[in-house]
């Protein structure tokens, strides 16, 4: 099991080109207040202690049940609404098969520098009608459970994983360990609780 205190990184540095990451977030639904500036800040936080450098983009959205429950079929071939989804690109692979093709050159124009091409992270959907109907026995509240809907979805986005009981604590350590840095910048509070997965 890995130090929870260091970056995964699913393996691989996460490093773009020249320039900083980047969080693009959006909200498409109605049914709870977010203040997409305080996410992406936090979502920037996570990326840059994750070691995520260079231009990386990741799209964040928070979506109503049904859209949600929509993409938890389509993609997961589970049946409801869920939480939060992450929809990891392996930006390295992509940058390449760009690259490669030379879809994107003409005889007018130059070849394209890897070291100009964004990192692509991948997208996390949340469900925050989903996030406020567990809250109570989640993670405590509504605040800390979008927290952690998001740190969650960012470490999936990152490489990490639940599958097995080493992955799952040490992704769950993880996820303490940055909600305690950038969330609530100390120790977690009392009323905090961790769903075990």
């Amino acid at each position: 099991m890995g130090d929870p205190s260091r970056p995964h990184l699913g393996g691989s540095a996460k490093v773009g080109g020249d320039g900083e990451p980047e969080v693009f977030c959006a909200d498409e639904q109605h049914d709870v207040p977010v203040d997409l500036a305080r996410w992406q800040a936090l979502a920037l936080d996570v990326l840059q202690a994750e070691g995520v450098r260079g231009l990386a983009e990741l799209s964040v959205l928070y979506v109503c049940e049904d859209e949600m429950a929509e993409l938890n079929e389509n993609y997961m071939s589970k049946m409801g609404p869920t939480d939060v989804l992450a929809f990891p690109l392996d930006g390295h692979d992509v940058t390449q098969a760009v690259v490669s093709t030379g879809a994107t050159r003409g005889p007018d124009r130059a070849p394209l520098d890897p070291g100009d091409m964004p990192l692509l992270l991948g997208d996390v959907v949340i469900c925050p009608a989903v996030a406020a109907a567990q809250a109570g026995a989640h993670a405590g509240t509504l605040d800390d459970e979008l927290a952690l809907l998001l740190v969650h979805g960012l470490l999936h986005v990152l490489g990490y994983d639940h599958a097995e009981l080493d992955e799952a604590t040490a992704m769950r350590a993880r996820e303490l360990v940055l909600l305690e840095a950038h969330h609530w910048h100390g120790a977690a509070p009392s009323g905090f609780r961790q769903e075990q997965e």
